[in-house]
């Protein structure tokens, strides 16, 4: 070191040679972990990188079968969750661990080893209240969890953890279904304990743009090992999509010009009623042609839901038309919407879109067991149906031991490639995908996203539902914000902008905005 030099910070949390084995698998392979104090480090990985496995042993709900963690500058060894606690370690999990019926401030002193016999809540009160001032929280604790949004349940747990005398925060995908401008004050309010308060953030995401806009430094994981470490401010989105996936990946759509002509889909102020009977969609208006993308923004239970469903015919329409091809569908089936060239990618892929228990050849049989070219006199073409089956697992890159292996034993990646290989396979002419890249890795995103792209050059139109930005404004010709079963306005892709469509998102900007 140089005179006069500082002398350069000490790790506030390291982890050295962390390995990991369950049967049959080496979940993490000799992983070292610097963290420092004071700064936000971003943890990435594809599923299954070990990402999370990694945490669960910083947060003492796994112990490792190698390896050494020092915190603080003292060795430790959790044992459990409690372990971790009282050494200054808090984990915030990506499914939230609230009772909904129970107000802010039971949920934060739930639990806490310092509540013995009678609970004095006025004390409590005090106490958090101080806590929320200090750092900056403004969460009515008062308020019932289940009145309150996701950002501010988000706040909860994370004030929840500070209340148990966290200054370690490992945040587990915090962002995943908050809106952009939730995620924008969270991200906010993550600096300001970094800087304000000397808490620490560990955050684990798949989002590349909230790690370039919010972290500090970065490790990623590749099949159990750490394949780079380095500050944010050198890394770039394709940098460190190349050391996750391990080559080069791109998954954007370029501008072109826009089809013109008459409309292949229109709807016409569509509304619908949810399984709880009340109205989600609230007369939706737009038209999509040959070639375009209209990609659908909005938060989980706001209608878009409903909107595929009436558009893929399994749910019908309360008021309102759709017409395809100049023909009025409103009242068609799914098959017979199906049969005039409308696919469908349900947002659940294990639930809706495939049988766990059959076979990858019976879930493909599922859209070809009418086809005329698969079936005569009522008995199925096994052979041509496997020769189809072996097609897409080629097409679309799917991973599985043999067709006949079932579906539940396929990674959400490979399952989702294989709904979408056999939706694709017979070219539809207007494509609905929901939520189609909704909790796969960056290789498994980038193909699905690539092969939508794909479908718009072949001439289908696309209805993409998503509720990542990012992916709405990189893939989308048209952008519809979606807020309590209303679209905002129709944005073409010069109008919509993150700020814009985030706000319409949350129910702002209804109204001046242009439309289609």
């Amino acid at each position: 070191m140089k005179r006069g030099s500082a002398a350069a910070p000490e790790p506030i949390l390291a982890a050295r040679g962390i390995t990991k084995r369950f049967p049959g698998v080496l979940a993490l392979d000799d992983v070292d972990l610097d963290v420092y104090p004071g700064e936000i480090h971003a943890v990435l990985g594809q599923n299954g990188a070990g990402k999370t496995t990694l945490m669960n042993i910083l947060f003492g709900l796994v112990q490792p079968d190698e390896g050494t963690l020092e915190v603080f500058g003292r060795r430790v060894r959790f044992r459990s969750p409690h372990d971790a606690l009282t050494h200054g370690i808090g984990m915030v999990h990506q499914t939230r661990r609230l009772v909904s019926a129970h107000t802010v401030l039971e949920n934060i002193v739930l639990g806490h080893p310092r509540v013995r016999g009678v609970l004095n809540l006025r004390a409590a009160r005090t106490e958090v209240e101080t806590l929320g001032n200090r750092y900056g929280f403004t969460v009515d604790l008062g308020a019932r969890v289940w009145q309150l949004s996701e950002g501010e349940r988000q706040w909860v747990e994370i004030l929840k953890a500070l209340y148990r005398g966290a200054r370690i925060l490992i945040l587990d995908e915090p962002t995943s279904a908050l809106t952009p401008p939730e995620v924008k004050t969270l991200l906010a309010g993550l600096q300001g304990l970094v800087r304000g308060q000397g808490i620490t953030v560990i955050l684990v995401t798949h989002k590349l743009p909230i790690v370039m806009s919010a972290s500090h430094r970065v490790t990623v994981l590749r099949s159990g090992k750490v394949v780079v470490r380095l500050k944010t401010a050198e890394a770039t989105e394709e940098i460190l999509v190349h050391h996750m996936v391990g080559r080069d990946v791109a998954f954007r759509s370029t501008d072109r010009a826009l089809p013109t002509g008459r409309p292949l889909l229109e709807a016409e102020q569509l509304a619908a009623f949810n399984d709880k009977g009340l109205l989600a969609l609230r007369g939706v208006s737009f038209s999509l042609r040959e070639g375009e993308v209209l990609g659908v923004a909005g938060v989980t239970g706001n209608g878009q839901e409903e909107l595929a469903q009436v558009l893929a015919g399994l749910r019908p329409a309360a008021s309102g038309s759709v017409r395809f091809d100049g023909q009025d569908i409103t009242r068609l089936s799914p098959l017979q919407r199906w049969q005039r060239g409308i696919g469908y990618v349900p947002a659940e892929r294990s639930e809706v879109a495939s049988i766990a228990a059959f076979s990858l050849v019976e879930n493909i049989t599922l859209n070809y067991h009418f086809d005329p070219a698969f079936t005569r006199r009522g008995v199925l073409d096994d052979a041509g149906l496997e020769r189809l089956t072996q097609r897409i697992l080629s097409a679309y890159n799917v991973k599985a031991p043999h067709q006949h292996t079932r579906a539940q034993h396929l990674s959400g990646g490979n399952l989702q490639k294989l709904i979408l290989g056999r939706v694709l396979s017979r070219r539809p002419r207007f494509l609905i995908a929901h939520l189609p890249t909704h909790g796969l890795d960056v290789e498994a995103t980038a193909f699905v996203r690539a092969s939508l792209l794909d479908a718009r050059a072949a001439g289908a139109a696309v209805l993409l539902v998503s509720e990542d930005l990012d992916e709405i404004l990189s893939l989308s010709d048209w952008v519809a914000p979606i807020y309590e079963g209303r679209f905002g306005a129709v944005l073409s892709r010069e109008e919509a902008d993150a700020e814009t469509v985030g706000a319409m998102m949350a129910g702002s900007l209804l109204k001046g905005a242009r439309g289609q």
